[in-house]
């Protein structure tokens, strides 16, 4: 599949998530990618401390953090360029869930996909603590693929992630 539009590929530096990204490489070999990681920044996680002396060393720690973030998108970008894509990385702070913010930045570069992982949660688990999965897909305006855990499955033979 050639496309001129980004797949927007959401990673986090779980084996799932490098899982995602082989996959979509072999499926979009040479296609343009961008390498989501959603993070939640520290700030909006303690609002309520609003007016508070500790919310400056907490925007200092939330400084930090962002490096990290980068750190981390930059990792997904170079894995998917080694799986044949051509990425580039993004970070999105978020206020709101992962899946939100995956929705969002696949309509902001107009992605033509969205490839993520799965944790492979299933039963009580999955109701319990959601799916960002089954949330982009449920909520998501564009075709979307959900890679199972390798151990789920099984990767085809041509990208297996072990």
């Amino acid at each position: 599949m050639h496309t001129t539009h980004p797949v927007l590929i959401a990673y986090d530096g779980s084996p799932d998530a490098r899982a995602a990204v082989k996959v979509a490489g072999h499926l979009f070999p040479g296609a343009p990618a961008v390498v989501l990681y959603a993070r939640e920044p520290l700030e909006a996680v303690a609002a309520h401390l609003e007016n508070h002396p500790a919310i400056e060393e907490l925007r200092a720690d939330d400084a930090r953090t962002l490096d990290g973030s980068e750190r981390v998108a930059d990792e997904g970008a170079r894995e998917a360029r080694a799986a044949g894509l051509d990425a580039a990385p993004r970070v999105a702070a978020i206020g709101q869930t992962a899946a939100e913010a995956i929705v969002e930045a696949a309509d902001a570069v107009d992605a033509s996909a969205i490839v993520l992982g799965s944790r492979g949660r299933r039963g009580l688990r999955a109701a319990v603590l959601g799916s960002t999965s089954t949330t982009v897909l449920h909520h998501g305006h564009r075709p979307t693929l959900v890679v199972p855990p390798a151990g789920v499955t099984g990767a085809p033979r041509s990208v297996r992630t072990s």
